[in-house]
């Protein structure tokens, strides 16, 4: 790797969840991870938790996991209000998978603000 990289080095970074490593996803790119997780039929779940807990405490769910859920703007508006009440604490989906009954998708979407 060369000295003028971008990508620093990830033994010394936090990491929150598979995409930690790449660079935020845009709202967009968030949007288009949303979509393909319901086109692959996964249930939507939304979970928080607070900076300093992140890494070694499961976190709370946001309500119930989305059964049947096939709509982005719903899913969009509960991780909204979810970032909304708790604007302190990261926010990230995950996609259940009720045939391999798994987490098919899991990642952060809002980071806390004091990250």
């Amino acid at each position: 790797m060369n000295s003028g990289s971008q990508m620093g080095d990830y033994r010394t970074q936090q990491t929150l969840e598979t995409f930690s490593f790449l660079p935020e996803f845009t709202q967009e790119e968030v949007y288009e991870q949303i979509n393909f997780m319901l086109a692959q039929g996964l249930t939507p779940a939304i979970e928080h938790e607070s900076v300093a807990n992140a890494t070694d405490h499961y976190w709370t769910m946001w309500k119930l996991p989305f059964f049947g859920e096939r709509e982005l703007g719903n899913v969009v508006a509960e991780l909204e209000a979810c970032h909304r009440t708790y604007p302190d604490h990261h926010v990230r989906l995950i996609g259940y998978d009720s045939y391999t009954q798994s987490q098919g998708v899991c990642f952060v979407v809002y980071r806390a603000k004091n990250w």
